[in-house]
């Protein structure tokens, strides 16, 4: 299972440095532009996709001390969200959100086998249930980012903006 969330956290890495870079290229304006989704533009879709990471690496490094040095890139990291960022603001988005994939695939590679299934107590939900494996919170926030992506790419479409983000893509196997 440790492979398999590596090469999730891989391939999650990977896909938010080419939207990044894909964004990037937009001008400000029109990553800010209110495009009727929940969180409004581009720069506010991007924002939340990166912007959890921090928090569950703070779960993280309460249950898994001798984990914690590989989480310690994050640990005070901001992220910026909101739908309309500055320039600056989205610097610091794209920075934040790298560190953060990076710093993710670090702690899973500090990781046993065994620790995968170690429970991580949550404080939502009412305390029901009260605590769940580390590899299903490592998966939700897999399948969050594929998800958020996914309506960033039907924003492109409907924007004329050529892009991939359908096709396979390895190269975060190399």
């Amino acid at each position: 299972m440790k492979e398999m969330m590596l090469m999730y956290a891989r391939d999650c890495k990977r896909a938010n440095e080419a939207v990044l870079g894909l964004l990037d290229k937009l001008p400000l304006e029109a990553r800010n532009e209110d495009r009727k989704s929940y969180y409004k533009s581009l720069s506010g879709l991007m924002g939340h996709v990166c912007g959890g990471t921090p928090y569950f690496h703070g779960m993280f490094r309460k249950a898994f001390p001798k984990a914690a040095a590989a989480l310690k890139a994050t640990e005070g990291l901001k992220v910026p969200e909101g739908e309309k960022l500055t320039a600056a603001q989205w610097d610091e988005l794209k920075k934040a959100c790298i560190k953060g994939d990076q710093t993710t695939i670090d702690f899973i590679a500090a990781l046993d086998e065994a620790d995968l299934s170690a429970p991580i107590p949550l404080d939502w939900y009412g305390g029901k249930p009260a605590a769940v494996p580390l590899y299903f919170l490592l998966s939700q926030a897999f399948t969050h980012g594929i998800h958020h992506r996914g309506q960033i790419s039907q924003i492109l479409d409907a924007m004329g903006v050529e892009h991939d983000f359908s096709g396979m893509d390895v190269a975060f196997l190399k």
